[in-house]
């Protein structure tokens, strides 16, 4: 893990030496704040929780999580880089997951920096801190799913807009899978239980679970097993096109 340590200090670095930091992080923070305030009525609601702020977790980050992750792999094998990393003394496993872990924890600091909302409606009320953090852990999980998608599109094509676009319809395709209108298209022709399984995929479902302050081992391993076979997937299509 020493070697992955590396690569993620590497990374996580490189984030905070140009503006691109800086600018994801200001977006997050604004859009978060006006998608709860101005849409989520958050204020008006007149409940001290943070469930309105959480709402659009998802839909915020189907297109910023796929901006972040699109340059993680996609940019190393444009400028070819990608070979002077792999001549360094790291297996490709250890790049994968130094690259992935750097940027999932960029995105825990985004999230992190809206501690001011958590503790607006704590002066105004009475809320259930428990079932906030579990909200918390819930869209932290949420960006990892997305950001392992990310992953695995942009080590698939050395075109960042084409990573970007790839990231964004794999994740719109896994937060509809639970609703009526890609439920529907299936239920006419498959067995229920197929069904059940394609709705169960749906980021949307587990998310709402955990941040209503139920933390189900279910959704642990969903999230889990989904980063996992994300970046199994993201190793293999290096590997095969190493030599492109």
């Amino acid at each position: 893990m020493a070697n992955v340590g590396i690569i993620l200090r590497r990374e996580l670095r490189s984030y905070f030496a140009t503006p691109l930091a800086y600018v994801f992080i200001l977006i997050f923070l604004v859009l978060a704040n006006l998608f709860a305030f101005k849409f989520g009525n958050l204020y008006e609601r007149g409940q001290a929780d943070l469930s309105p702020f959480f709402w659009f977790h998802p839909w915020l980050y189907l297109f910023l999580i796929p901006a972040l992750s699109m340059r993680l792999w996609a940019e190393e094998r444009k400028s070819g880089s990608i070979e002077l990393l792999m001549t360094l003394p790291v297996t490709l496993w250890q790049a994968v997951l130094g690259k992935y872990f750097a940027a999932w924890i960029f995105t825990a600091i985004a999230l992190a920096l809206t501690f001011p909302i958590w503790i607006t409606v704590n002066y105004l009320g009475a809320p259930d801190n428990g079932v906030i953090l579990a909200a918390y852990v819930g869209s932290v999980l949420l960006a990892g799913g997305f950001l392992a998608i990310g992953s695995c599109m942009s080590a698939l094509t050395r075109n960042q807009v084409i990573a970007f676009i790839l990231a964004v319809v794999v994740c719109f395709l896994f937060l509809l899978a639970g609703y009526p209108v890609v439920l529907d298209w299936f239920s006419g022709w498959m067995p229920q239980a197929l069904v059940d399984a394609v709705a169960s995929l749906s980021f949307q479902k587990h998310f709402d679970s955990i941040s209503k302050g139920v933390i189900d081992v279910r959704d642990l391993l969903y999230f889990a097993m989904l980063i996992a076979l994300f970046l199994l997937a993201t190793a293999i299509t290096l590997d095969v096109r190493k030599a492109e």
